[in-house]
């Protein structure tokens, strides 16, 4: 064995055992942390809120000291309090905290999703090498070494004897065949199979997300950084943000894998697929986790579908608002006036003395440049309008009828409604509309009716369920059809204060 070879051999396990999740595996306390937050996580639960988790594992430590766990030589407990566990697990990578529809809220790390899956592996039903193992190995090379493979005849070939025994399977079943069964214990093996790739997506979708969170801080940072004009920031960021699935290694690798299962009716195919496996009677075998676990793939895979597509959106937004509210020239007069700020404070802190009153400051200065010119288009001053001109008395006044324009005659009308009413049968109230098309030419104008209508409310009106129809006329003897709902107007010449005399119902 070469020297050199186990130096960097032993240097490669010391950076992997660096890794939070390796690290949170080798810890003292790790089973404890391993339990609380499998049962707190899961994939209907992937967020809680901080204060439900500090609860929840305060309890989860007041059970398992009740219980005798805890001492120093077997089996050891953290110290401290809940909140200041969450503190020490963000710290470490295991847990990050972040703010979700203004609450704020813990969710599990890729580190820590992937300590859990090996902890559950390790703990759960051993791994064997089974059919259904070695045959996902053996489609996964033949898939390859298809797809590396540019020949056209061998492909042809390849598909052309899978069609043969496609064909010769379907003419054994229309012939009668019977379909081929497969024993319980093999089908077990290969749901356990399909659980143990499941497995490991959720630790997959969570590195995708943390790996473009964290392409979000370093674009963020640089740019609060950048010196360079805010046109060229603005190209060159807003292009990163729209193709951040491309940067990483790890986006790149889901934008692969997001249009197989990034089609919802693939995912309902999925869900479909297994409600079929679990109406099979060889599920009786498994434990109930197991099955649970079955019945959720297609649930985990869309959970981590939205939580990386929802950090690419969050990115994406993030990195756009910076650059449009990013200022350098701004941010370097803001820095030099807070340097300004520290000189004097060094300056004035020597010769003050304790008890000193100080008067504070409440606000930075601004200099006072009152009312500047809002337009240079013209530099004379502004001059002020043109003096009307006198009238003379002795011109002539015009001799058309400008009141012939104006608003309503409610004089006139409110006289023309009480005559109209007085000849014709009141009781129930009086038609406006027939009262304005027996109205002279003069108060038939289109603002009239308006005025009528005014009128009628006044008095008070009902309305009816017919459309009235009436013809106006302008004052430049042009005709208008104006159509609105029917209604009756109180007889003008029957006050509605009659009801408010004494010895009514209401006094």
């Amino acid at each position: 064995m070469g020297t050199r070879g186990v130096e960097g051999a032993y240097q490669g396990a010391l950076r992997a055992f660096q890794n939070p999740m390796l690290d949170l595996l080798h810890r003292t306390y790790a089973p404890f942390v391993v339990t609380v937050l499998a049962m707190m996580f899961t994939p209907e639960r992937p967020t809680v809120v901080v204060a439900d988790a500090h609860a929840e594992i305060a309890d989860a430590l007041d059970q398992l000291r009740a219980a005798g766990y805890g001492s120093e030589d077997d089996q050891p407990l953290p110290a401290g309090n809940a909140r200041d566990l969450c503190r020490q697990w963000v710290q470490a990578g295991w847990l990050v905290r972040q703010v979700s529809d203004d609450v704020e809220v813990y969710r599990l790390s890729a580190h820590g999703v992937g300590a859990l899956e090996v902890a559950g592996r390790v703990g759960g039903a051993r791994t064997r090498v089974s059919e259904s193992r070695v045959r996902t190995l053996l489609e996964a090379v033949e898939r390859l070494a298809q797809d590396a493979d540019p020949d056209v005849m061998a492909r042809m070939a390849r598909l052309q004897t899978e069609i043969d025994q496609r064909r010769r399977e379907l003419e054994r079943l229309e012939r009668g065949g019977a379909v081929e069964t497969v024993d319980d214990d093999q089908l077990l093996e290969a749901a356990e199979n399909v659980l143990h790739l499941a497995r490991e997506l959720p630790a997959d979708f969570a590195r995708v997300a943390e790996s473009i969170k964290a392409m979000q801080r370093d674009v963020v940072a640089d740019l609060r950084q950048d010196v360079r004009p805010t046109g060229e920031v603005l190209r060159e960021y807003l292009e990163r943000g729209r193709q951040i699935m491309d940067a990483t290694p790890e986006g790149r690798a889901f934008a692969g894998a997001l249009r197989l299962i990034g089609d919802p009716a693939q995912i309902e195919d999925l869900w479909n697929l297994l409600r079929t496996v679990l109406r099979h009677g060889f599920t009786g075998l498994m434990a109930e986790p197991q099955r649970r676990e079955l019945a959720e793939i297609a649930r985990r895979i869309e959970q981590g579908v939205k939580e990386v597509l929802t950090a690419q959106r969050q990115a994406s937004h993030v990195i756009t608002t910076q650059v449009r509210d990013h200022d350098p020239m701004r941010d370097r007069q803001v820095d030099e006036l807070l340097r300004d700020v520290m000189s004097g404070l060094h300056a004035w802190v020597p010769g003050s003395r304790r008890g000193t009153a100080v008067d504070p400051l409440r606000r930075l200065p601004v200099a006072d440049v009152g009312q500047l010119r809002q337009t240079m288009s013209d530099p004379r001053p502004p001059q002020p309008p043109t003096p009307l001109r006198e009238w003379d008395e002795t011109e002539d006044v015009p001799t058309a009828d400008t009141r012939a324009w104006g608003g309503p005659q409610y004089a006139d009308l409110h006289a023309h409604l009480a005559a109209f009413a007085d000849g014709a049968d009141g009781t129930d109230g009086v038609d406006v509309a027939a009262a304005f098309r027996a109205a002279d030419e003069r108060i038939r104008r289109p603002v009239d009716l308006l005025g009528l209508l005014e009128i009628a409310h006044d008095l008070g009106m009902a309305d009816t369920a017919e459309v009235a129809v009436v013809e106006t006329v302008r004052p430049d003897r042009s005709r208008r059809r104006l159509a609105f709902g029917g209604v009756l107007a109180a007889n003008p010449a029957r006050p509605r204060a009659a009801a408010e005399t004494p010895g009514s119902d209401d006094e």
